[in-house]
């Protein structure tokens, strides 16, 4: 039963290794069971570079995990970022043996298997495949073609690759915490699906997530993902250029940036000064919240734009009526949400994962930094296409029916049905009635 499945989200984050623990509520909302987290020392924008830190940092958060949820934690839903996600388009097809009988899941399924096939560039390895629209003999724009009858079954389809060794890194990780991956799944998507509701997919929305290293993005139009993209910043480069501009230590850089730091230098206070202790036995430094800002707007408007030019570039500019939903560490900046509205001229909302949530002990998981995790768990309960949980929803109702046909059948083979059980009980009472009687 889904009510009774707990699922483990483990994000490996550039700033923080996550994990949550959930399952399904009786109102089927995510109902948080335990969290842990632990600093991410062995990560650089999205990838793996310092196996044993990383590991150490999985276990510290997996046992806080644990101990919150007081449950062991064996097997984990993995994300996975960086520059290296690479995202196309590309087109298959099969074809059926007869147009009389309808197209089936297991076609559809085929259909995507083979695109697991096909040629991509050395080094690299397919860790999505998500179809976009289906044409059946030559009528396009299909959505859904099981039901249809044709022989021929085409598909455009979106492959999101990764580099294999990047992926090797994530899993040895992830073993060598004595965790198993039940799934590795891209961030935006599992960001998505915590996020992002129902109308917004299907009216078109960008999902931007700003994480320490990375800011990655997924486009959806008509409720299917149309285009995923990594930008290689983040949060950690704003804080780099505050070391630099204000000549300050890096953990007083992410400081000013978390509590003085505002994305549009307008809106800062020329007046506002803030004290920073001096290195031993100097002075105290005395910063400016408007050149802070100044710093930070310069970095913020260069994400933005590489942002926008990725909604460009996928075609979808002027069909996203949802606009952009911002989400990750780096949405809860001040200003944010007004300078992504003023550089793309798109409508904005900063996205909390809450809509998926219910009542829950701890309040922090309600936080745009938590949303891959809480999204990561989420995927354990149901997939990014709609599509797909409805197959899926489908095929186990297939399985029931064949099951209980089976028992039927079963049940029938002891002679004619239901005259054939009734005399089988008969033989069993009468046999019953000489054991008693011998007794006696």
């Amino acid at each position: 039963m889904q009510e009774d499945k707990i699922v483990v989200g483990l994000d490996i984050g550039t700033t923080k290794i996550c994990v949550i623990v959930g399952r399904r509520n009786e109102y089927g909302k995510l109902e948080v069971m335990g969290m842990g987290k632990a600093v991410s020392d062995g990560v650089v924008r999205g990838i793996v570079t310092n196996i044993d830190k990383t590991v150490s940092g999985i276990e510290k958060a997996i046992a806080e995990a644990e101990e919150q949820s007081g449950i062991n934690i064996g097997v984990v839903n993995v994300g996975i970022a960086g520059q290296h996600i690479k995202s196309s388009i590309h087109h298959g097809s099969i074809t059926r043996n007869t147009s009389d009988e309808e197209i089936t899941v297991e076609d559809v399924n085929r259909l995507t298997n083979d695109m697991y096939r096909i040629v991509i560039p050395p080094g690299s390895e397919i860790i999505h495949v998500m179809p976009q629209n289906y044409t059946v003999d030559y009528e396009e724009d299909i959505k859904d073609p099981v039901g249809m009858s044709g022989v021929k079954l085409e598909a455009d389809f979106h492959i999101i690759t990764a580099q294999t060794n990047a992926i090797n890194n994530v899993n040895k990780c992830v073993r060598r915490a004595g965790l198993e991956i039940e799934n590795l799944i891209l961030e935006p998507l599992a960001s998505s699906l915590a996020v992002l509701s129902e109308e917004e997919k299907e009216a078109g929305v960008c999902l931007v997530d700003i994480g320490g290293g990375t800011t990655d993005i997924a486009i959806f139009h008509d409720n299917i993902i149309r285009h995923t993209a990594v930008v290689p910043f983040g949060g950690n480069i704003i804080t780099s250029d505050i070391k630099q501009g204000c000549m300050v230590m890096q953990h007083q850089a992410e400081l000013l940036k978390t509590k003085f730091g505002r994305a549009i230098a307008e809106e800062a206070s020329e007046n506002e000064i803030v004290s920073i202790p001096g290195l031993r036995n100097r002075a105290p430094k005395e910063i400016s919240i408007k050149n802070l800002a100044h710093i930070i707007e310069a970095r913020m408007e260069e994400i933005i734009e590489l942002v926008h030019t990725e909604i460009i570039t996928s075609g979808y500019e002027n069909r996203l009526a949802g606009g952009i939903v911002i989400t990750g560490g780096g949405s809860q900046l001040g200003g944010v949400k007004h300078l992504f509205e003023f550089m793309t001229g798109m409508d904005a909302r900063i996205g909390y994962p809450n809509e998926h949530l219910g009542k829950s002990k701890i309040e922090l998981v309600k936080s745009p930094m938590y949303a891959t995790t809480v999204g990561l768990v989420l995927s354990g309960f149901k997939a990014v296409d709609d599509r797909e949980n409805h197959y899926n929803e489908k095929r186990n109702q297939q399985q029931v029916k064949q099951q209980v046909k089976k028992e039927t059948k079963s049940n029938s083979g002891s002679g004619g049905g239901f005259f054939g059980r009734i005399l089988d009980k008969t033989k069993n009472l009468l046999i019953d009635d000489i054991d008693d009687r011998e007794d006696y």
